[in-house]
């Protein structure tokens, strides 16, 4: 285990921020990329899942004879014949296929393996189940009154469980208070109470899950869209009750993820219809069971209540986030998200209280997706920040400037982190939005801020150099389209000091190395680009050795530039791969980065939108968008821009669209005929600044830019709108509908 390097403080880079083409670009275009469902193995067969038609429900019988009959099925199976296992990352609440009850609408009942897809579906379409319907439950807030029917009695018997003192669906409560927040609102003059609502997102990834599962040779060997795979791993033996290093899971591109691959939800039952039948066993996901069954962004419901003096200071401000995790908490990494500390945001608050609530409801489970908890937190603390602001009188961007921290301000619950650039973040948004300049009518202007720091892990790499020229990065990052390839490939090219077209990439299965965190949470950057360049400098060190031992050459003289080793005592030189060559031998250099603590160093981001509403429809037109990012050093300026594009894209789709909706517990947006994201075409202009600083983390000083962008994006549109017509929306998305609704009750009124 070896902690971050040291700082470079080399200013002149060849490799390291120049515009960088992916590395993975040339495979993707042309259709050389290998998807997990481009894995076959001989006598593959289809699997596919039987899903409820209940919300909530006791299975009380199950005949499966006339499906096992049926030419062409290979194995059925239920929950009697998956055992007793959970699946989970860490809450293993998850049954492989239901058994005695059902929770969604959509949760897994049965499954079958099948020469193909159709007689899969055929056979699904003969099993029997009888049922015997249940109260259901599908709000939240209603869950928790103690008439609701419980969904997880046995909850504290499950692995991975905080243990609860009487069943209840609220599964976790987090309270964190700083000061008196009854006399910091005493003191206020103004006091703001608002609730605000928001929906499931799903992630739309263009490749819907799906997993190849052959169970050979006392291993189970795996091919899925997963990120990370080590933590997959050790999900998926829990769950099978087998050890990990039975279980090897290959590597296969990713086509797209935001948070919603990393447990691949019918993993487990290809395993044990592939023990069944004897053979490898394939499932895809369609996207009716993507949105009817996987694990969406979740529903949040968020009140907030803040208290302020006329000259702007915050005296109170309390936070209750409550979080409808569906019928099963296995989606999460930790068994619940984020959220209700950004709903606090990055600013000062006096006294502070923040409550956060996690509950069971009858309805899809949810999961993470880019930034989690984080949109549905900012959509709340921004819009409510406007409110107070106008409440009193004040601009709302000198309202934010003046609560917002900044240097080495402690965040709201005391955390203490360095370098804060808020302020410098809000002014370029001020300025570069023309935030002051006059406006026609029904032309309304918006901001939000929030801010991101990259998460931690454990990361390897280890790097070759061969006598034939060549260089190898060694990596167990199974990347899922952001770019981390490249620049880890620009990593070695500018310590090597050779082109980034000279590295290649090698990634290992699951037998590489003891254990990854893969990505996920901004740690690509921070946590790859470090053990990058630790295996780069060990690669250099092995060299020059090397060199010692067969040249003589003083350790101290040497020097690496391109394909040459050089002396700095007498100018002597000599190519390292005929060094190499002569030795008979090739040099490596292997990194262990481990740093799981909370990044002292954060970075901001703040957006203004400009919309024109009308007021006859409730239209909204997103005139301009200016994105302001708080960064370090930038790798790779093509990936960074693509990183905040995409973001902003997502935040646009979460702010005026997308909705899964769901009605008495069941899904009706069950495609994309009815569930609508953003393309290209519902882009507005956009303006990017960068406010840059040698503030950073790692050898170079980095900042994280994967989840920035999406989160401030509706509350500056909400802001917008109310600017521009005077009607404050408190759900989303931010639809004509609803501004129609609001400007029609405030005329009536």
């Amino acid at each position: 285990m070896t902690a971050f390097p040291e700082v470079v403080e080399t200013v002149a880079f060849r490799v390291i921020g120049q515009p960088t083409a992916r590395v993975d670009g040339f495979d993707k275009v042309t259709g050389r990329a290998r998807y997990a469902a481009d894995f076959t193995l001989p006598g593959t067969l289809w699997g596919k899942a039987l899903h409820s038609p209940h919300a909530h429900a006791r299975i009380l019988r199950i005949d499966t004879s006339a499906a096992e009959r049926m030419p062409g099925v290979y194995a059925v199976i239920t929950g009697a014949d998956t055992g007793d296992g959970l699946y989970g990352r860490i809450i293993h609440d998850l049954p492989v296929l239901a058994r005695d009850v059902v929770r969604f609408f959509g949760d897994r009942v049965a499954a079958v393996a099948a020469d193909d897809e159709d007689t899969a579906q055929k056979a699904l379409d003969l099993i029997d189940v009888e049922y015997e319907v249940l109260d259901a439950v599908f709000d939240p807030i209603e869950a928790l009154n103690p008439s609701a029917p419980i969904l997880h009695p046995d909850f504290n018997a499950y692995p991975g469980v905080t243990p609860l003192e009487t069943p209840s669906n609220r599964y976790h409560y987090n309270l964190i208070e700083k000061g008196d927040v009854d006399a910091g609102f005493a003191a206020a003059d103004v006091v703001i109470e608002n609730t605000f609502f928001t929906p499931r997102q799903h992630q739309a990834y263009l490749e819907p899950q799906n997993v190849l599962v052959n169970v050979e040779g006392g291993r189970v060997h795996v091919w899925a869209c997963g990120k990370a795979p080590y933590d997959l791993r050790r999900a998926f033996a829990a769950t099978i009750g087998v050890p990990e290093d039975a279980i090897l899971i290959n590597h296969a591109y990713i086509g797209g993820d935001f948070g919603g691959k990393a447990t691949p939800a019918d993993l487990p039952i290809a395993y044990y219809l592939s023990k069944a039948a004897g053979r490898p066993i394939r499932m895809i996901l369609d996207y009716v069971e993507e949105f009817m069954a996987a694990n969406p962004r979740h529903a949040t419901v968020t009140k907030l209540k803040t208290g302020a003096r006329r000259d702007g200071t915050i005296t109170a401000h309390t936070v209750d986030y409550y979080v409808n995790c569906g019928a099963y908490a296995a989606y999460k990494p930790l068994g619940r998200i984020g959220g209700a500390i950004q709903a606090a945001g990055p600013y000062r608050l006096g006294a502070t209280r923040i409550e956060s609530t996690h509950v069971y409801t009858n309805t899809v489970p949810g999961g993470h997706m880019r930034a989690p908890g984080e949109p549905q937190a900012l959509f709340a603390l921004e819009s409510q920040i406007d409110e107070v602001a106008r409440a009193i009188g004040m601009d709302p961007l000198a309202f934010r400037l003046k609560n917002i921290v900044a240097g080495d301000d402690a965040m709201p619950i005391g955390e203490q982190l360095h370098d804060l650039r808020g302020i410098e973040t809000l002014r370029a948004a001020g300025e570069a939005s023309g935030w002051s300049s006059p406006k026609r009518r029904n032309v309304g202007r918006g901001i939000a801020i929030g801010d991101r720091g990259p998460g931690g892990g454990e990361g390897n790499a280890t790097v070759t150099l061969a006598p034939d020229g060549s260089v190898t990065l060694t990596t167990a990052i199974f990347e899922q389209g952001t770019g981390t390839y490249t620049t880890l490939r620009q990593v070695i090219a500018e310590e090597l000091d050779i082109t980034p077209e000279r590295v290649r990439i090698d990634v290992q299965n699951t037998d590489g190395v003891p254990y990854d965190s893969g990505i996920g949470g901004m740690r690509g950057s921070r946590m790859n680009t470090a053990t990058a360049f630790q295996a780069a400098q060990e690669a250099k060190q092995s060299l020059f050795r090397l060199a010692a031992e067969h040249l003589g050459w003083p350790l101290e003289t040497q020097t690496l530039r391109g394909d040459s080793l050089h002396r700095t005592d007498n100018a002597e030189t000599v190519r390292w791969a005929d060094l190499l060559r002569d030795a008979g031998t090739t040099v490596s250099g292997a990194s262990h980065v481990e740093d799981r603590a909370r990044s002292p160093i954060t970075a901001f981001c703040a957006q203004v939108a400009e919309v024109e509403v009308d007021p006859d429809t409730g239209q909204v037109t997103i005139l301009k968008f200016t994105t302001v990012h708080d960064v370090g050093r930038i790798l790779n300026p093509i990936g960074h821009q693509g990183q905040i594009n995409g973001g902003l894209m997502q935040g646009l789709g979460f702010a005026l669209m997308e909705e899964l909706r769901v009605e008495d517990g069941r899904v009706t947006t069950l495609s994309f005929g009815d569930y609508k994201v953003p393309t290209t075409s519902d882009l507005p202009e956009l303006t990017t600044v960068l406010v840059e600083s040698d503030s950073g983390i790692g050898p170079y000083r980095i900042k994280g830019i994967g989840e920035s962008s999406t989160a401030p994006v509706a509350p500056a549109i909400a802001n917008a709108i109310a600017d521009a017509v005077g009607v404050r929306l408190y759900d989303l998305p931010l639809t004509s509908e609803k501004v129609y609704t609001a400007l029609r009750t405030r005329r009536r009124s």
